[in-house]
């Protein structure tokens, strides 16, 4: 088994959150705490090239800040939307969430502009990782964390390493199929997978195809919350498939604690009661009090892309 070994004394790490929407990046120091944090757009309708020369600007502000408090980074590291080659730093896949992002030699570039060592993880990997480190998972021996917002992402972390699979493919479990998701479309281009049902775009289109007419996820679980019938359950249907997921998930890989994270996981009790109910009816019984907690750790992807740069692996 691989494990992670942090190093001595962890060195400030430059660290960004790049998403198809904004840019969050920050100065990790060796006690976890971000300095000179700054969010600007990805701006991603202007394509790869014009998306990494945003990103080494604003890391180059953030440098900047940071040696206004005596800080000198040592490296980068960069949790990104799609599936990444950790070892080269190149973005092997990607959604149109950034057009054009899949090939981006995204590593070697940002290295090269701020003549910094730089390693690169998909962002649900970095947050795992964070969360793992400095979150609801600190202490424990692995962890699960399953994302569920726009879509629905995951990644397994076992003795402070993420497990990224053979192709940086592993923790895609937005496309664990669910019967309640039975002939609904993914963004995969498949149907029944469990993204298709219940990420947040996934839970509004439900609604709508139950009759219901909102403007966007929010209203759906505020309707809910008010004792709209409709609304309840749909959102009870899509909640419980996502325990279901996570419940099948916990028969295969056993972690020690699953942490919630992503919008859908601020949508309430009646959310989440129904995640503990679809976890409760697909774990087996030597699993089925695993602990499945909502994430706390604050800047958890900027943590997580620091602590992948200051972890070295072991056979």
């Amino acid at each position: 088994m691989i494990q992670t070994v942090p190093a001595a004394q962890p060195a400030p790490v430059l660290a960004a959150d790049l998403g198809g929407t904004k840019i969050s990046a920050g100065l990790v120091d060796g006690a976890g705490r971000v300095h000179a944090r700054r969010t600007v757009p990805t701006g991603a309708m202007a394509g790869p090239v014009a998306v990494v020369a945003t990103l080494v600007e604003v890391l180059t502000v953030v440098r900047e800040d940071a040696a206004a408090q005596a800080l000198a980074p040592a490296a980068v590291g960069i949790g990104t939307a799609g599936v990444v080659d950790s070892g080269t730093g190149r973005i092997v896949s990607a959604t149109d969430a950034i057009p054009g992002w899949a090939g981006t030699e995204l590593g070697t570039s940002v290295a090269a502009a701020l003549d910094l060592p730089t390693r690169v993880l998909n962002d649900v990997h970095a947050h795992a990782l964070g969360e793992d480190t400095f979150g609801a998972g600190a202490g424990a021996s692995s962890l699960l964390l399953v994302a569920v917002g726009t879509g629905i992402g995951g990644a397994l972390v076992q003795g402070g390493a993420v497990l990224t699979g053979t192709r940086g493919v592993a923790g895609h479990v937005g496309h664990v199929p669910v019967p309640e998701a039975d002939g609904v479309p993914c963004t995969c281009g498949r149907t029944g997978h469990v993204e298709g049902l219940a990420s947040g775009p996934g839970t509004l289109a439900a609604y709508r195809r139950a009759g219901g007419q909102a403007g966007d996820t929010r209203e759906v679980v505020a309707r809910a919350e008010a004792g709209e019938e409709l609304a309840a359950t749909v959102l009870r249907t899509c909640a419980l498939a996502i325990g279901r997921m996570v419940g099948g998930l916990l028969n295969v890989l056993d972690p020690e604690v699953v942490v919630l994270t992503g919008g859908m996981a601020g949508a309430g009790r009646s959310w989440w009661q129904a995640v503990h109910d679809g976890v409760a009816h697909e774990a087996i019984d030597l699993v089925a009090g695993t602990e499945v907690l909502p994430a706390t750790a604050e800047d958890a992807a900027l943590l997580g892309a620091a602590q992948f740069v200051n972890t070295r692996e072991e056979p």
